[in-house]
């Protein structure tokens, strides 16, 4: 559990009202849960976000990483607390992939929610360690149909960012790369690092260090656009892979029952943060484009995400039993 301190210097005048007996909100140190080890990319969004939130709600916001099971337990914490604008969710993809993934769900992405919103969002990268015999998304194609079933990539753990891109790879590249599961982010990139497996699909953030520095090579990006962090790299869709794309969000949630207002005032002050000249260059840097999306666009982006990756769950048979 890391403690982000507001920054320095006044606070920004904040709206204060009733959010519990005798107690205005913010009273206390907000918790913002992170479903995932540290060092992802929605640890960074975290972390990114969290001391201008606390800057802004004149209180400290409590950045607490809960991981396993692919999210499931971080987020199941997040819907069983109290609905009182002390305790706020960042999520991606698996917080709609896995209700298609895991049967029972502890939770229900729409109904145990609130959004509060969409903050940004970003491509991720399709690597190979520098010993796979491949330069371009065409001769890992090539390399892949030559050898079916044999080559592997490495995931965070089902229905993770890297798995969903991987598997919509397989499918829409007509190949056979197997997913390794690890336990997030942080394990499936060093085993890809360190030559264990040789093709993974981590977040631009995670990717553009080790690709700089030689240790990996980038063969394409999963978005619909160059990214500007690494624009010799041409996208999966153009390098020969038709309709592929896929881009990670980062959002945050509340649980069912927070009071509107409470969302209201915290939809505010992360979307004033997020245009912001200060952060939106540091979420550039790291090769986030920023969103801040109003609760009603993230509630329907949520809606469509659900449908959108429950296709190619099914059609891929990801399902854990």
């Amino acid at each position: 559990m890391v403690l982000i301190a507001a920054f320095l210097g006044a606070a920004l005048p904040v709206a204060r009202f009733a959010a519990g007996q005798g107690e205005t909100y913010p009273a206390r140190p907000v918790r913002l849960i992170v479903a995932f080890p540290p060092g992802g990319s929605v640890d960074v969004v975290a972390r990114l976000v969290a001391p201008p939130l606390s800057q802004s709600l004149a209180q400290p916001v409590v950045v607490d990483n809960r991981s396993g099971a692919s999210g499931n337990i971080g987020t199941e914490l997040a819907a069983r607390a109290k609905p009182d604008g002390y305790t706020l969710l960042i999520h991606t993809i698996p917080f709609v992939a896995n209700v298609h993934l895991y049967s029972p769900l502890p939770y229900d992405p729409l109904a145990d929610f609130a959004p509060v919103a969409l903050l940004s969002s970003s491509p991720s990268v399709l690597v190979v360690h520098p010993s796979v015999p491949a330069r371009s998304v065409g001769e890992l194609l090539q390399l892949a149909k030559s050898k079916p079933g044999t080559l592997n990539y490495s995931a965070a753990g089902a229905g993770t960012n890297p798995h969903i891109a991987g598997e919509l790879f397989n499918m829409l590249g007509g190949v056979d790369i197997v997913a390794i599961q690890y336990k997030g982010g942080g394990p499936a990139l060093v085993a890809v690092l360190g030559g264990e497996i040789g093709i993974s699909y981590p977040n631009i953030s995670e990717a553009v260090p080790h690709v700089s520095a030689g240790r990996l090579r980038a063969l394409g990006v999963t978005g619909a656009r160059r990214a500007p962090a690494l624009p010799e790299v041409p996208t999966i869709a153009e390098s020969g892979v038709a309709e592929y794309e896929f881009v990670t969000w980062h959002g945050m949630l509340a649980p069912r029952g927070t009071p509107a207002e409470i969302v209201a005032l915290l939809n505010a002050k992360l979307r004033a943060a997020l245009r912001s000249p200060e952060l939106s260059a540091r979420f550039a840097q790291m090769g986030l484009d920023v969103i801040a999306s109003s609760p009603e666009e993230f509630s329907a982006h949520l809606k469509k995400e659900i449908e959108k990756w429950g296709k190619l769950i099914r059609e891929r048979r990801m399902r854990v039993e």
